[in-house]
């Protein structure tokens, strides 16, 4: 018991509450993460659970590292066999045991975000599909939705009145049948086919069922609908299933989470225990109130208030730019008066910059290399996305597996062997007809008379090779296998010849990912190549951030989410990136940007400073632009202002009256039709007292979004609603009488 002296009532209320289901709502630095690793430590010593039937899942490879070496410096060797891991990280080892029966084999490969998108595109340039009236990123966007609800090609049903639909299912079963020919899972698949195993094959399911005893989800607010699925199938047994999460910090909608698991887990659980965790160890009480403030706007969302014993600390600051460039400024002379300062804030590492889309990271990185100052930017060029370590990767693909027929296009030229791209989808084409896979095909043609000798003897040199290394493997630990093909193929020397800067970073680059390998062979886990490329396909942005450099941290909000820092900089508050434009005026979509916003004050510790530019650089124009929304749910006594009191209270006044439709002045009138090929008085302005029927057809500009075309109208009056495409924003769904559009024709 001597286990809880380390907790707070209400934290030791959640670690005891062992049996049936619990559904704690952790809010920002509330501690989470110690009541889940104390929770586990307390099973296994104080309620004799063995490790290995407590499972506890995350979202990240970091967090669920963390919570391993947390229990275990509790524990100590007892801790050892707890299953803790991500979702896909837990799906992938039960594939590897069971998925043989869904008709592939063990060792298959799984592919990332860049070799879905390869992939797609040559499924589609097959079907020729034209890329600009079917963009790739779109129908990847739709295949990933139905993998996240857990729906097959064979289970999709399109609308037959829709074009994109039925390309999408047309692309998605040709998608399917080329990655099973491959022998390869996407990141959805590994989720979708543990799915397929459990409900088709009931005795799998109960092994896991038995083997769980104690399940654990951390972050469940980010769950999508197939993983809360998987989670309800493997505790319906026994129940004792324990959810942790804050309804307040889900950001991930537009990739499947959905807030709605966590809000509606009572109805699927009647006997759940409810406990709130509102203390914050984190924030002072300055940003606390103001990020409460804040997100107490949000209408959908469990009611509860985060207070902290931390003292009040110093008042949030806002910075009025006149651009992107004095922002930048106004950033970098914060970080080197803190660096300089006789603050305990001294290190860069302790400093991180926020923003909403990563284009906003170039003024800031331009104002920090002028003045020297070391930083690193999380979530850009992830380092296993770079060529040289997706060429080294792709070998190793290929030797683990041949069916990979996406690797294996990627390597049989690098270093050149002079076999054409023309001769490659022959070869394809060749292999698709006997229903085998690329790899196959090339042994086939050897034995064929239709290629030339040159090309026949090229072929039999590569596959001669990589037979070699596929003996090597089963011999050579993973780091030396790497070593000899890097050799053997010339790879390395090419880059020495070369002799560029760009060469000689990519060896260090090589060099690193060796480094790696030497790491994961002293890491105590099973060492093979098959669970080396398993943990670097799962590798997540917030995996690779390393806080070790002397470095500001430059990041999305969406990024920083798990992270926290002593001080912290949020830029680029202005309508149309936070809120940003893409995400509409709907409810849903609204709320998640006030979360995100909520997200990246509470990564604060100390110091928050918040900004906005008056005007901001678009494709080389500078465009004016309205403050957000958001900074006017600020309670102005928690604000320091760097410009005038009443220029700042001027310009918050000016914003609610535009909100709230009363009138619109003469400078926010300016403001609005910058950037435009049309002048002020041009069009009618629509606002709740005069109010203008739309037809379709007509063409006008919104605040934020542009100038449109309305596409259809539906309703009456007040009540009327119209769809309109946007030239930059696409297709979006407004109310009409407060949108304050504006009638060009």
């Amino acid at each position: 018991m001597s286990l809880l002296n380390d907790l707070n009532p209400i934290q030791q209320k959640a670690v005891l509450e062992t049996e049936g289901p619990l559904l704690v709502f952790a809010g920002a630095g509330s501690g989470k993460t110690r009541v889940l690793t104390y929770r586990i430590a307390y099973l296994i010593q104080e309620k004799g659970v063995p490790p290995w039937n407590i499972f506890a899942v995350t979202f990240t490879n970091k967090a669920a590292n963390e919570m391993r070496e947390r229990v275990e410096r509790l524990l100590g060797r007892s801790a050892k066999g707890t299953w803790i891991s991500t979702f896909h990280s837990a799906c992938a080892r039960i594939l590897r045991q069971h998925i043989e029966p869904l008709g592939y084999r063990k060792n298959f490969v799984i592919y990332d975000e860049q070799d879905q998108e390869r992939h797609l595109k040559e499924v589609m340039k097959e079907l020729n599909l034209d890329f600009k009236m079917f963009p790739p990123r779109a129908i990847q966007s739709g295949m990933e939705q139905l993998k996240n609800e857990g729906v097959t090609p064979e289970q999709y049903t399109p609308n037959p009145y829709n074009i994109f639909q039925k390309r999408l299912a047309l692309v998605y079963q040709r998608y399917q049948e080329d990655l099973r020919r491959n022998n390869a899972l996407d990141f959805g698949d590994l989720l979708t086919f543990v799915k397929i195993l459990f409900n088709r094959f009931p005795e799998i399911l109960k092994y896991y069922q038995g083997l769980c005893r104690y399940v654990m989800v951390d972050e469940f607010q980010d769950t999508n609908l197939i993983q809360y699925h998987l989670i309800k199938k493997m505790v319906e047994a026994h129940r004792n299933v324990c959810v942790v999460g804050d309804d307040d910090q889900s950001i991930y909608r537009w990739r499947g989470a959905e807030v709605g698991n966590i809000l509606n887990f009572e109805r699927d659980f009647p006997e759940t225990q409810i406990i709130t965790l509102e203390q914050n160890y984190r924030s002072t009480q300055n940003i606390l109130q103001a990020a409460n403030h804040v997100v107490q706007k949000n209408r959908y969302r469990k009611e509860k208030k985060l207070w902290t014993e931390n003292p009040d600390g110093e008042l949030l600051t806002f910075y009025l730019a006149e651009d992107e460039t004095d922002e930048s400024k106004f950033v970098v002379q914060k970080i080197m008066e803190y660096i300089t300062s006789g603050d305990s804030v001294r290190s860069y590492r302790d400093i991180a910059v926020f923003y909403r889309i990563n284009a906003q990271s170039r003024a800031i990185e331009d104002e920090l290399v002028k003045n020297k100052i070391p930083y690193t930017v999380v979530g850009g060029m992830k380092f296993y996305e770079r060529k040289e370590i997706k060429d080294v990767l792709a070998y190793l693909k290929v030797i683990d597996n041949s069916s990979d027929g996406l690797s294996l296009k990627r390597i049989i030229n690098i270093p050149s062997r002079g076999i054409g791209e023309k001769t490659i989808e022959k070869i394809e084409a060749f292999a698709r007809e006997r229903g085998g896979s690329l790899y196959e095909g090339l042994r086939k043609a050897i034995d064929e008379d239709w290629l030339t000798p040159s090309i026949k003897a090229k072929m039999k040199e590569f596959i001669q090779s990589i037979e070699e290394f596929r003996k090597d493997a089963e011999s050579f630990p993973l780091s030396q296998l790497t070593l000899t093909l890097l050799s053997k193929t010339g790879y390395l020397q090419r880059l020495r010849e070369e002799g560029t800067e760009e060469a000689f970073s990519k060896i260090e680059n090589i060099d690193e990912l060796i480094n790696v390998m030497v790491e994961f062979e002293q890491g105590g886990e099973r060492v093979s190549l098959e669970a080396f490329l398993d943990k670097v396909s799962l590798v997540t942005d917030i995996d690779l951030y390393e806080d070790k450099g002397n470095r500001v941290s430059l990041m999305t909000l969406h990024c920083a989410k798990g992270l926290e820092f002593p001080v912290v900089f949020i830029v680029g508050i202005e309508e149309g990136l936070l809120p940003h434009y893409r995400r509409g005026e709907e409810i849903e979509d609204m709320e998640e940007e006030r979360r995100l916003f909520y997200v990246g004050m509470t990564r604060a510790k100390r110091k928050l400073f918040l900004s906005r530019a008056e005007e901001r650089s678009t494709f080389g124009v500078g465009r004016a632009n309205l403050p957000s929304r958001f900074l006017d749910e600020l309670p102005m006594d928690m604000l320091q202002l760097e410009e005038k009191r009443e220029k700042i209270n001027h310009l918050f006044s000016q914003q609610r009256q535009w909100r709230d439709g009363v009138f619109q002045s003469e400078e926010v009138q300016e403001s609005l039709s910058q950037g435009s090929s049309y002048s002020e008085g041009d069009g009618i302005v629509l606002t709740p007292e005069g109010f203008f029927p739309l037809k379709t057809g007509m063409r006008v500009r919104h605040p934020i979004f542009g100038v449109g075309r309305v596409k259809s109208v539906e309703g009456m009056d007040e009540n009327q609603k119209a769809t309109i495409i946007f030239a930059t924003a696409g297709s979006k769904r407004l109310k009409v009488c407060s949108a304050h559009l504006e009638i060009l024709e």
